[in-house]
């Protein structure tokens, strides 16, 4: 079955939100990345909310992971879009908080652009 770059790129970034879920409990510090302002990563409970984000990113990599390999640019494509709503939640949330729009435009605005563009090429290849 011939594999195409949409499903490779797609499968990329299942890989990224796996192991940045991973890199949260490994590095809770790489929080303070996401741009929200005066995040006190050493605060447990703030800890807590960030593991429940961890298992999130983790949960939704693997989601995007399994489609990509079960060979179905469809479904894959529906899921890569579905998905793309948490780029733009995070979007939202950093410039909701103050944070730098740098971060929320040139992070997670453009991944959930990159989601977009790539769940397009998978819905309609």
């Amino acid at each position: 079955m011939l594999i195409t770059v949409a499903e490779v790129l797609a499968a990329l970034v299942g890989l990224s939100a796996a192991l940045m879920g991973a890199n949260s409990f490994r590095a809770p510090r790489a929080a303070a990345g996401f741009g929200i302002p005066g995040t006190p990563v050493d605060d447990p409970t703030f800890r807590a909310w960030l593991s429940v984000k961890a298992v999130r990113d983790i949960a939704a990599g693997l989601l995007i992971l399994i489609a990509a390999a079960a060979a179905e640019p469809h479904l894959l494509g529906w899921l890569m879009l579905a998905a793309t709503g948490i780029p733009v939640g995070d979007t939202l949330i950093v410039l909701r908080s103050g944070g730098p729009k740098a971060t929320a435009y040139g992070v997670h605005a453009a991944t959930a652009a990159v989601m977009a563009a790539i769940s397009v090429l998978l819905l309609l290849g």
